[in-house]
């Protein structure tokens, strides 16, 4: 299962990171008809706007194999991104909906889930390799939205910013050195849309400024 085949993306068993090989290795015993493995990017390869991601969740994209697919964190998201034209057809939380990305591509910090949603940071860095050839793929990407502070970091890295100049803020915005374009949100995690962190009209006006950037 592949939705972005023209993108570079790891192995389907990727050994690059031990801890998260042998957690996928676990799942695949306890949930073998999961999708279980790195998980791609999934969008229109012709995107002008890059939404970078965490890692995929374990009852999201690591069981459905399409990015913020399965849990709640995609529904956010996507109603987001359908209010701004960026998606057509309907999201059902199923990798076979049938819905589509037009003129947005996401991608993942790290491709792998992580125990508790958290991977360490040198899996970041190995990891970062692969984003770094996905937005290398995407030269018609300008504006990213990085989603969380870990995602931000690695965004800022793999763009060839540099980080004591790019503090992560909601809604904060850093111009790297050829001139794209970082936009940074809150997660759309489930605990932070739960506790208030992040609001639907806080992700809708980080969507608005990418457009208004877009023009």
């Amino acid at each position: 299962m592949t939705f972005a085949p023209s993108l570079p993306a790891p192995p389907h068993d990727c050994p690059l990171c031990p801890r998260l090989a042998g957690y996928r290795a676990e799942l695949r015993i306890e949930q073998p008809e999961w999708w279980n493995a790195p998980v791609g990017a999934f969008g229109d390869p012709n995107a002008w706007l890059g939404i970078i991601g965490l890692a995929p969740g374990k009852h999201g994209a690591n069981r459905t194999g399409r990015p913020f697919t399965g849990d709640g964190s995609g529904v956010m998201l996507f109603e987001v991104m359908r209010d701004h034209g960026l998606v057509e057809g309907e999201y059902l939380g199923l990798p076979d909906d049938g819905m589509t990305l037009h003129g947005a591509m996401i991608l993942n910090a790290v491709k792998c889930v992580p125990p508790h949603n958290k991977p360490a940071p040198e899996e970041t860095r190995t990891c970062r390799a692969f984003l770094e050839a996905e937005a290398e793929a995407l030269p018609t990407v300008r504006i990213y939205i990085a989603l969380g502070q870990i995602a931000h970091q690695s965004a800022v890295k793999a763009l060839g910013g540099r980080l004591p100049k790019c503090r992560f803020a909601h809604l904060a915005e850093h111009r790297m050195p050829d001139g794209r374009i970082l936009i940074d949100s809150y997660h759309c995690s489930r605990y932070n849309q739960n506790t208030g962190r992040l609001t639907r009209e806080m992700l809708d006006a980080v969507f608005a400024r990418a457009l208004d950037l877009k023009r």
